[in-house]
């Protein structure tokens, strides 16, 4: 037998040339509407988001956000994935190259869009009536109304069946008490979905933002994140009509099933992140000079660069592959987890060997790296620890619960 390959096999190897933005030729997979969404979303954050970015994190600030919000809307970037109620009806695939071109910008800006559109407005979507849903849904799709999600409390964040904000019946009213914290878009927000204890289950709750006894007061002092408005939400005997429960959910299974659908966007948004910190490492490393070369052409910078990319395009198409599975109606809650772990850990380290490709102008403002990667460490945290994600798929791989 001949160790040389026959010519034509040596041929279907060699394919187009190597691209160095897509070294596993993953826009192959995407369809030219797939494309459109994603070129539609980088030239909106590319005009609106990064000319200013630096200087509103460094303020920590996120000045404009209504603004922003309704240019959003009008891209269809609110609720992409939602149909019907003014929503973009776009795929999974789609939503997610959106949340990857939106971190990519900024985490702050990716998180505005996913608690509006993955939180507040599919929880409406998928468990309200048919009159929150006409109420709520469109002006939300068009940024003009701004939504938050309201689960984590000061005491309670992985366990959210021990969470101690309530809501009595009082006549055919509800009147609610508790806390929650760490609410993104909360001191901006119209109105809030709000889950709550009562006497029949853990249930959903839409609250207008200026029902009396209701208060957001903006969390400072904030290290990551520090574009994006993030807050507490106190519900102080705030009294609402029985027609602000959402019908469709009871127990934990509704706000867990809002909390999956944000998390397949963070499977996406973390590669922005990713990305954007691989960029500026690559880029650097081809001009930036030491020895008498760029330090792109030493053995252990070139090292960095490749385990950089390989981790970052895997991300990318486990986020695809993932995409597709949501789009077919087949994608677990594990899998969810399964890419969260990874995608969001993966992100962290890629951030931070391009923070050391980068040398001390790393820690630079004029350069993204450090600003991604003080963000993931939220992303890393919010909707669901890696301890929580490690013990879902624990489970799903023994059988056996190690949550309690």
């Amino acid at each position: 037998m001949s160790a040389t390959p026959p010519a034509e096999s040596s041929a279907s190897l060699t394919g187009s040339p190597f691209d160095p933005s897509d070294p596993l030729g993953i826009d192959d997979l995407l369809t030219d509407e797939d494309r459109a969404v994603r070129a539609t979303v980088r030239r909106w954050t590319a005009e609106r988001i990064l000319p200013s970015i630096a200087d509103w994190y460094e303020r920590g600030e996120l000045p404009g956000l209504r603004e922003l919000a309704r240019e959003l809307g009008s891209i269809g970037a609110l609720g992409m994935s939602l149909t019907g109620y003014g929503c973009a009806g776009a795929s999974a695939v789609q939503y997610g190259l959106a949340c990857l071109e939106l971190e990519a910008a900024d985490s702050g800006i990716r998180s505005l869009v996913s608690v509006q559109g993955s939180l507040a407005m599919y929880a409406i979507w998928r468990f309200g009536s048919e009159e929150q849903k006409q109420e709520w849904l469109p002006r939300m799709a068009a940024g003009e109304l701004i939504g938050c999600f309201g689960l984590t409390e000061p005491d309670i964040g992985s366990d959210p069946a021990a969470m101690r904000t309530h809501a009595k019946r009082d006549g055919t009213d509800w009147v609610l008490n508790g806390r929650k914290m760490w609410i993104t878009n909360g001191s901006v927000a119209d109105v809030a979905v709000v889950w709550a204890r009562t006497d029949d289950g853990i249930r959903g709750f839409v609250v207008p933002t200026g029902t009396p006894g209701f208060s957001a007061p903006e969390i400072k002092h904030k290290w990551s994140l520090r574009a994006s408005v993030t807050s507490e939400l106190v519900l102080d005997d705030v009294r609402l009509p029985a027609g602000a429960v959402l019908p469709g959910a009871t127990g934990l299974r509704g706000p867990l099933g809002c909390l999956s659908h944000a998390r397949y966007g963070i499977v996406w948004g973390s590669m922005g992140a990713a990305r954007a910190s691989f960029e500026a490492a690559l880029d650097y490393a081809k001009t930036r000079e030491q020895f008498g070369k760029p330090i792109g052409g030493f053995q252990l910078t070139q090292a960095k660069l490749a385990d950089m990319a390989v981790e970052l395009h895997k991300g990318i198409l486990l986020a695809h592959h993932l995409g597709l599975r949501m789009d077919a109606g087949r994608l677990r809650p594990e899998q969810v987890s399964f890419g969260k772990l990874n995608n969001v850990r993966e992100a962290i380290e890629i951030c931070r060997t391009a923070r050391t490709i980068l040398g001390a102008n790393g820690i630079s403002l004029e350069y993204p790296v450090m600003r991604h990667a003080t963000n993931l460490e939220s992303v890393l945290t919010y909707e669901g620890t890696v301890e929580m994600h490690q013990l879902v798929l624990g489970k799903a791989l023994t059988g056996l619960d190690a949550f309690r």
